[in-house]
């Protein structure tokens, strides 16, 4: 699974990096060594310039955007948004499957940026070693994910929190060098294919599952980090520096 990540790079850089159209974000998320569930983070993706809720006019164009979601997605069809935090990962092996997710696949599909994520290494029943887990280039890390919209009925129409957008990380079997480690990992979009999947038009989810299966290795190495990570009352730099104590040598 992908619980826990690092997400540090300004605004501006994502707006370059990703080669967004149109930042439609509200605000400048602070640098988060810590992104927990529930929290703001960023996210790409590619939509007609449309309020949210509003369907777009038919022919209009979709346009690469960078938004502030909500991580833990709340589907269309929930009646209570608390059950956004137990949807913060989606396997990919079931996507097509699940109603929680299946039309967000087809039409709704997001990058979330970040540096690394995080995960644990049982080395006995009471020790658990945090990794971080970032990509060996010093690049940044697209994360494929989904997006939803969710309407708070008991909102007037013209109240800006009217509509919830929420997201989820989308997990699949762990790479062999990773897998030591734990057995899931959150799937990996390479620059090369970010516009096919973000493409609203592209709504054949055999050709997308094909596409992702396809995909080259993720490019990701791993190092012990400090325990300090466990406790989302921890941020900062130095979540994501190497310890070097014996205990964590564990690979």
């Amino acid at each position: 699974m992908c619980g826990r990540y690092a997400s540090a790079r300004k605004r501006q850089d994502l707006l370059e990096e990703f080669k967004v159209d149109l930042d439609g974000t509200s605000q400048e998320l602070a640098a988060d060594y810590n992104v927990a569930p529930t929290k703001k983070v960023y996210a790409v993706l590619t939509r007609p310039q449309v309020a949210d809720g509003e369907k777009p006019d038919a022919g209009q164009e979709a346009v690469r955007q960078l938004r502030v979601l909500k991580w833990g997605l709340v589907p269309g069809w929930a009646k209570d948004p608390s059950i956004g935090s137990r949807l913060i990962n989606a396997r990919v092996e079931t996507l097509t499957e699940k109603p929680s997710y299946r039309k967000a696949f087809a039409q709704r599909r997001c990058l979330l940026p970040a540096d690394g994520y995080y995960e644990w290494y049982r080395a006995d029943k009471k020790t658990k070693q945090p990794y971080f887990i970032h990509p060996a280039d010093g690049g940044v890390m697209a994360m494929a994910g989904l997006y939803e919209f969710w309407k708070d009925r008991t909102r007037a129409d013209d109240d800006p929190l009217k509509w919830l957008v929420t997201c989820t990380v989308i997990t699949t079997a762990a790479e062999d060098h990773l897998g030591r480690i734990h057995d899931r990992m959150p799937v990996v979009i390479h620059e090369d294919r970010w516009a096919d999947w973000l493409d609203p038009a592209r709504t054949d989810t055999g050709e997308i599952i094909d596409m992702l299966a396809a995909a080259p290795p993720s490019g990701l190495v791993a190092y012990p980090v400090s325990s300090e990570v466990n406790s989302v009352k921890n941020n900062g730099a130095h979540l994501v520096e190497r310890d070097g104590s014996e205990e964590a040598a564990l690979f």
